[in-house]
């Protein structure tokens, strides 16, 4: 039985390399997509706005898949649908089809976001210790190794059709062969289906907070933090692209080794410590007038909130009878949070300045580690029989 649990955690965290691939190869390729359609900045936002839609709309769905089909046909399902999906917006004829073809996009990503965190539950429930914050660790592996193929493939003049095509199939069949060995939880005879589209229980709500503010923390830095070191510290384009840089690898690093810190502290303290290190981070950001103060106060922001995303998921998936419905509620909170975060991170900055923003944000992480008790292990609801690996 250990071997086979451990066998359903390797196909789980392939499962996430698989997914963050994709998102890691479409990112990378944006700017052929604005050059082939001849997009304006304007034009070009709100394609990019479509696949946060399209997934938003879509995962609250999720936990009615996984009932019907099983937790592993839906999630090989829904991850060979992602992968193929990579290949559609290339072939995009005009700004309405890219629009169409990334609203469906997102729908792919967002169900088979939900389902594989559900996944990342019931191998933590069979293991009997954290696991998710390492299948996250997986995901920003597997986002930098299609990123990097794509700067490969761009810097050597390859037509973006011909990238994603390959990549596509490529990752299909890694993801179809790699997904054999995943735990394939179904519902009990005569169980009642979710919801065709649920709403998150007040617990879920407790536990997606948590998530929103970190996700808000991680969307603004993502997005502003090269603009910060390049506007409020006078770096040069190098220093502020290595800003971005340094916060999303430590946030990769810190998520890799997560589960040994969250195993040693539990999922409350470790918050709570990964809260009060954001803050720190955030001070720094927000004081620093010379680059490498910005720099290092981003790359703290990174460490301090990295493991909270993967809880809120473990804890969402343990909040409810079918871990799906439980990640579902969560995902769509944070995913909520993201779509929000660059726009109101700009909007606030335009009306007093990037180090006041920052110093906002510092106490909006702060609330991470102030509502980390709704994240305290409680014992899983259970409706279903997580049927042998």
């Amino acid at each position: 039985m250990r071997n086979d649990n451990q066998r359903a955690r390797i196909a789980v965290a392939a499962v996430f390399a698989v997914h963050g691939a994709v998102a890691g190869s479409m990112a990378t390729r944006v700017p052929w997509l604005q050059d082939h359609l001849r997009l304006d900045p304007a034009a070009l936002g709100i394609a990019l706005f479509c696949p946060a839609v399209g997934a938003f709309i879509a995962m609250p769905m999720a936990g009615r898949v996984v009932h019907r089909l099983g937790g592993r046909a839906a999630t090989r399902l829904l991850l060979a649908l992602w992968c193929a999906a990579l290949a559609l917006p290339a072939q995009a004829p005009g700004f309405a089809w890219l629009c169409a073809i990334f609203l469906v996009y997102g729908a792919a990503a967002g169900t088979c976001d939900v389902i594989m965190n559900a996944q990342g539950v019931t191998v933590e429930r069979r293991l009997g210790r954290s696991v998710m914050s390492g299948l996250h660790g997986m995901w920003s592996v597997g986002g930098l190794v299609g990123a990097g193929i794509g700067v490969a493939a761009a810097q050597a003049g390859i037509d973006a059709r011909l990238h994603h095509g390959a990549v596509a199939l490529v990752l299909l069949v890694t993801g179809l062969v790699t997904s054999r060995g995943l735990p394939d939880a179904r519902p009990e005879p005569g169980e009642q289906a979710p919801p065709r589209f649920a709403v998150p229980s007040r617990a879920v709500l407790l536990i997606g907070l948590v998530g929103f503010c970190a996700t808000f923390a991680e969307g603004a830095s993502m997005n502003w933090s090269a603009v910060y070191v390049k506007e409020v510290t006078g770096a040069g384009p190098g220093m502020a692209a290595a800003a971005y840089a340094i916060f999303a690898m430590a946030m990769a690093v810190v998520r890799l080794v997560g589960d040994l810190v969250v195993q040693r502290l539990g999922p409350v303290a470790t918050v709570r410590v990964g809260g009060l290190l954001a803050v720190a981070g955030g001070v720094v950001i927000a004081t620093a007038r010379a680059p490498l103060p910005g720099v290092a106060g981003f790359a703290l922001f990174g460490l301090g909130i990295a493991v909270v995303v993967p809880l809120t998921f473990a804890a969402g998936g343990r909040a409810t009878p079918a871990p799906s419905q439980g990640v579902a509620g969560v995902a769509t909170i944070t995913y909520l949070s993201g779509l929000l975060a660059p726009a109101v991170t700009g909007w606030i900055a335009h009306l007093t300045s990037l180090p006041v923003t920052f110093a906002l944000l510092s106490a909006i992480v702060l609330t991470t580690a102030l509502t980390a008790g709704a994240l305290r292990p409680r014992a899983p609801l259970k409706s279903r029989t997580e049927a042998s690996l």
